[in-house]
């Protein structure tokens, strides 16, 4: 069946169940009039279902790692399921999506696993998986601004990564943008991102959720686009992780799906992926989703306690998972439905349990970020525990590159983080240069491997 651009529609709805009121995409609005609650991007899953399952995964698999603009992008290889009404010249794109699913075949078999892949979105343009939602984002504000809005710049609260893809991203689509990060709570690396791309970066003395405050205020000035996750255009972009998932596994499903949650848009939209490919015959099934938290910023983790009876939002300690370093998450509500809706669990992993498991996941080539760290350590607990069970195929997202965190990864091998596992240190041996020193210490180092 011939594609035509007229052939699928997608609008904001109200994600109030008794609500259901509908915007257009191309209007300046997050959340709803009525009732203050957030939006979501709904499809027209009638007119999608004109194409069979099959068609659906064949289209996807023609264009999977295509030469074909803008299908060089795993997320516009899905732009019928994302934004189908946007016109390609407005596409910003850096070709992110299509990262590797790491097969840790050897760490699967030493736990009992039926198989353990690790997500790798951290190897994307700007080094997280937040490249997916600020393509379309961005694209759709270039739309938006060619349809006579009058948008002057974008604007994000951050603790790092949000930033640096909207900072890239606005300045290869030549809009301005503005950055609110907490003071001294960003990593170097992180930090340069945006300031190198040109944006106009606020360090506030606040964390991550005063910023969120002030972006939000900031944003009530419609020429201002707010960028951060609860504009449910980022979710579209993030959404296409879980068909990604699904499609390098042949279009079979695993029986869990591990990630690490902050403001929890992340595990919504993968949520969101996963439900829509069941309607429209992709998959017959959804798999389990287990949410890990840093045990210093936990809030989702307490009301899980009680079974999501009730929520309250936490001041967020000191972590060194600092995207996630998050006590107000602003997509709480989506991901409780989306987590009841998938028999969803919630851990937490200590400052402790993040560094010895990003350190244990590194001994099998992974290089990981502390977040990764959080949602290694919660597999590794759920496993243990028995909710994980043995035979199971377990794909872990891994949300940032581990380069990012060079100081997190010195720190550890230094053993200068307190209570973490010393025979996981991996220090550097200082040798003279002569051939005796070297045999020596080889013979007495290689006996650890036999």
């Amino acid at each position: 069946m011939s594609l035509t651009k007229n052939d699928f529609r997608a609008q904001f709805r109200c994600t109030h169940e008794t609500c259901g009121k509908t915007y257009s995409l191309g209007q300046v609005i997050y959340s709803c009039e009525n009732d203050g609650e957030l939006l979501s991007v709904e499809h027209d899953l009638e007119k999608l279902k004109k194409l069979s399952a099959k068609e659906w995964k064949d289209l996807f698999d023609s264009r999977y790692r295509s030469r074909e603009f803008p299908y060089t992008s795993g997320v516009w290889g899905k732009k019928e399921w994302v934004l189908p009404e946007i016109k390609t010249e407005n596409i910003i794109t850096s070709g992110e999506g299509t990262s590797h699913l790491y097969d840790a075949a050897r760490w699967a078999k030493d736990l009992g696993l039926g198989g353990l892949f690790i997500k790798q979105c951290g190897i994307s343009h700007t080094g997280s998986f937040k490249d997916l939602g600020m393509t379309v984002l961005v694209s759709q504000v270039k739309q938006m601004i060619a349809d006579g809005v009058p948008i002057d710049a974008v604007a994000c609260a951050s603790t790092g990564d949000t930033s640096a893809a909207l900072a890239s991203y606005a300045a290869k689509a030549g809009i301005p943008s503005i950055i609110f990060l907490p003071a001294n709570k960003v990593s170097t690396a992180q930090l340069i991102q945006p300031v190198s791309n040109g944006a106009l970066v606020l360090a506030l003395d606040t964390d991550f959720d005063g910023c969120m405050a002030i972006v939000k205020q900031v944003t009530k000035e419609k020429s201002i686009y707010l960028a951060n996750s609860m504009n449910s255009l980022r979710i579209e972009g993030q959404k296409t992780i879980a068909v990604e998932i699904t499609q390098q596994l042949n279009w079979n499903v695993p029986d869990w799906i591990v990630i690490p949650g902050g403001n929890l848009g992340n595990v919504s939209a993968l949520g969101m992926g996963f439900e829509m490919m069941k309607e429209l015959g992709l998959i017959d099934r959804l798999p389990r989703i287990l949410l890990a938290q840093a045990k210093n910023a936990s809030p989702l983790y307490d009301s899980f306690q009680s079974g999501f009876a009730s929520f309250q939002s936490v001041t967020a300690q000191k972590t060194l998972a600092s995207a996630i370093q998050i006590g107000d998450p602003v997509s709480v509500k989506k991901a409780i439905r989306i987590l009841k809706k998938f028999d969803g669990i919630v851990e937490v992993a200590t400052e402790e349990e993040l560094s010895d498991a990003a350190a244990r996941g590194d001994l099998y080539g992974l290089y990981n970020d502390p977040h990764t760290g959080v949602a290694l350590a919660a597999m590794l607990k759920a496993k243990e525990r028995g909710d994980i069970k043995k035979g199971d195929q377990v794909v872990v997202i891994s949300t940032a590159n581990g380069l990012k965190f060079t100081e997190f990864k010195v720190n550890y091998h230094e053993r200068k983080i307190p209570g973490t596992d010393e025979k996981l240190s991996n220090s550097i041996i200082s040798c003279p240069a002569n051939l005796s020193n070297v045999m020596e210490i080889l013979g007495k180092k290689l006996d650890h491997y036999k």
